[in-house]
């Protein structure tokens, strides 16, 4: 692509990106999460990424995208659920609501408090610490052809689906289509709805891809998706 030295904006955030010099495709977006954002707003209005001249379906884009809504969705839930609690329905009304018993509504969406500290005990909503270090070293070893080690870390569900042979079958179609590995971008890492979601860009010979790794709050795999970019 030619070079731009006029000063252009990010197409999801409308940030300011910086000049490009040299050889190499337009920037559009800021990262892979301006990235990913904008192509769940595309699904959402009906320019899925199969209409894209090019386009080979990996297999898992709609997995990550039905992710992504359920995710925005059960973000939604929680922010009514805890306006609710603050104009003064009771957890059985909510319950109520949600089809499900009072107890259960309070263990999904309440706030516990500590007597002892009066602090909320839900956990933190800061990312996992070192998040991006581990999706990345999780990225080195898929790229390497170290299937064994890319599942070291799994969940028992993540485990049970995404078996050696399944990770070779996955990388071997994603090389197919976008051409060799040839190396990492800057992660950017997020917390969503009590995860930690880590998107790490991988370019490859033909095209460019995100690896997005997500992680509970005891450092387990609890999903690994290749997004074209």
């Amino acid at each position: 692509m030619a070079n731009v030295d006029d000063p252009h904006t990010c197409r999801n955030c409308g940030r300011s990106l910086p000049r490009q010099q040299g050889k190499g495709r337009i920037k559009q977006y800021c990262d892979a999460t301006c990235r990913s954002a904008a192509r769940r707003q595309r699904a959402k209005h009906g320019l899925t990424l199969e209409t894209r001249q090019g386009y080979v379906d990996d297999g898992l884009t709609a997995v990550a995208e039905a992710l992504g809504q359920a995710r925005d969705a059960e973000n939604a839930l929680r922010r009514a659920v805890d306006e609710a609690r603050a104009s003064g329905r009771t957890w059985q009304e909510i319950g109520d609501v949600l089809d499900t018993s009072r107890q259960a509504a309070f263990q999904r969406f309440g706030r516990p408090v500590d007597p002892r500290t009066g602090t909320d005990t839900t956990g933190s909503d800061e990312p996992l610490p070192g998040a991006a270090e581990k999706a990345i070293t999780l990225l080195a070893d898929l790229v390497a052809g170290r299937w064994a080690e890319v599942g070291r870390d799994f969940d028992a569900r993540m485990a049970a689906e995404l078996t050696t042979d399944r990770i070779a079958d996955a990388w071997a179609q994603v090389v197919g289509t976008f051409g060799a590995h040839e190396r990492m971008g800057e992660p950017a890492t997020l917390r969503v709805g009590g995860y930690t979601v880590v998107d790490v860009p991988l370019y490859c010979e033909a095209n460019e891809l995100t690896g997005r790794v997500s992680f509970d709050d005891d450092g387990a795999v609890t999903g690994l998706f290749l997004l074209p970019a």
